[in-house]
């Protein structure tokens, strides 16, 4: 076979395996916008299928369809890069939730805004009476977010500095709490 045979084999099989990853990635992205069209009314009793990260989830509805959600009220730290100091307080997080949730109906209190600029639901979360945002603030392993004003907030914020003063969490280590005040700060100016 010539160079020109094989040349042109090769791009056909380059742009067959182009289409074809192309193809998944449209799939990957009709299945997202298909979840962020399901909607929660409050009082929905949904169950968790996977805990995202420390702030948010995908839970399925009672009709079975899943439904992103971010958790109103909190920020979680990343528990990426490994190599970021602040990251084990992310993957706390993510942990800690996990157990809130797990096996538990969770019934949901949507925010009147519906959902963020990611298309997640935006709700305060409850397994039985406990609030699921205020129980991580409490344990130290989330912020009180403030971007998108809520009734509770002045609670997460009061909650969030007992668990300052008690160096609970993030808060017990002086270069994470440093950043997580820096943020805080951040979060009240970009709330005005």
């Amino acid at each position: 076979m010539d160079w020109g045979t094989r040349i042109f084999w090769g791009l056909v099989v380059v742009l067959l395996g182009a289409s074809v990853f192309f193809a998944q990635g449209a799939e990957a992205q009709r299945a997202l916008a298909k979840a962020a069209e399901a909607t929660l009314e409050t009082g929905d009793l949904v169950k968790v299928i996977q805990v995202v990260d420390g702030d948010s989830l995908v839970a399925e509805n009672e009709g079975g369809a899943k439904v992103g959600i971010r958790i109103l009220g909190i920020k979680a730290l990343a528990r990426t890069p490994e190599r970021d100091p602040a990251a084990r307080f992310g993957r706390d997080a993510v942990a800690a939730l996990e157990k809130l949730v797990k096996e538990e109906p969770v019934r949901v209190l949507v925010h009147s805004q519906g959902k963020d600029r990611h298309g997640r639901t935006l709700a305060t979360l409850f397994v039985g009476d406990q609030d699921v945002g205020l129980s991580l603030i409490k344990q130290g392993l989330a912020l009180a977010y403030t971007v998108y004003p809520m009734p509770s907030m002045q609670l997460y914020l009061d909650a969030q500095d007992d668990a300052q003063a008690a160096e609970r969490g993030l808060w017990a280590d002086a270069e994470i709490a440093t950043r997580a005040r820096q943020m805080s700060r951040e979060w009240s100016r970009a709330a005005k």
